[in-house]
């Protein structure tokens, strides 16, 4: 595959905005579902992501039926295993502890995403690159721990942690398929494949109401935006230019909680957004290449 053009990285890179921010209003939208008088499990707020995210694909399939082009059958059914469990757990870290906090700890995965995508390469992370991991993390223990660095690890902050190293995944995985793959068939599989995966925890009663549902439905649609652009961006960047980028969507998250559920943002947690954001960004930037598609 040849390599991408500087007009395609750019708006690779405007793609990478939107999914921020799109991220982030999904990730609000599904706190106040989890923890709202009438209450999602994480397991039903899974479902209505993927059912929606199905049926919207399908509908631009019946639009555009050149777009259905699946050709790696089994990285994309890969992709909506591992897109499951990212969905599921994720949605359960939010139903536990505040989306900004969540938010923080699952977009640590572009690092963890940087060094699988090396290890595939068979590079070897720099010390530079393994210090700015460190910084990351300590941003992230900064704004959890208010500035003491005494991280608590609850079952939300370790459903966050989870669903961040199978984004890791999803991420390599995508970034191997954007060769093959168009991003509407990646995104249709996502769902189509992960269903099964997340169905087994949405047993309970289901809510009512048309609120609560418009709500749903709305996060569902910001999830689909978010999935598209992302996956897209993956055919312009490399795993780590993408991860840099991406570092925009905890800061989407937290001005938007902060707006929505009315979550603080103190200065304690100003900074640790900064450094966690500057030493993620670091990481990916010492592992970005401006290479083609790497072969699935």
């Amino acid at each position: 595959m040849n390599a991408p053009t500087p007009r395609a990285r750019a708006l690779a890179r405007l793609q990478l905005v939107g999914c921020g921010v799109f991220f982030g209003l999904m990730a609000v939208l599904g706190r106040m579902l989890a923890t709202g008088p009438v209450r999602f499990t994480p397991g039903q707020l899974s479902v209505v992501r993927f059912g929606v995210g199905a049926a919207a694909s399908l509908a631009v399939f019946a639009v555009r039926p050149s777009l259905y082009r699946p050709r790696n059958v089994r990285l994309l059914v890969t992709r909506g295993i591992s897109g499951g469990l990212v969905v599921v757990l994720y949605f359960a870290a939010l139903a536990r502890i505040p989306a900004g906090e969540a938010g923080m700890i699952y977009n640590l995965f572009p690092a963890f995403a940087t060094v699988m995508a090396l290890a595939v390469l068979r590079e070897r992370p720099s010390g530079r690159l393994w210090l700015a991991i460190v910084l990351a993390t300590a941003g992230v223990a900064l704004l959890l721990g208010n500035g003491t660095f005494q991280l608590g690890l609850g079952w939300g902050e370790g459903a966050a942690l989870a669903a961040a190293i199978f984004a890791a995944v999803s991420a390599n995985v995508i970034r191997s398929m954007r060769g093959t793959d168009n991003a509407p068939t990646i995104f249709f599989f996502f769902c189509l494949a992960g269903l099964p995966v997340v169905l087994p925890f949405a047993l309970d009663p289901w809510p009512g109401g048309l609120v609560p549902w418009a709500l749903a439905v709305g996060m569902a649609l910001s999830a689909f935006a978010a999935q598209v652009l992302m996956t897209e961006a993956y055919g312009a960047l490399s795993v780590g230019e993408a991860a840099s980028w991406l570092q925009l969507t905890p800061i989407a998250q937290v001005l938007i909680a902060a707006l929505l559920l009315g979550e603080p943002i103190t200065p304690v947690g100003v900074a640790g957004i900064a450094l966690s954001v500057a030493g993620v960004a670091w990481a990916t930037r010492l592992g970005s290449r401006a290479a083609a598609v790497p072969p699935p």
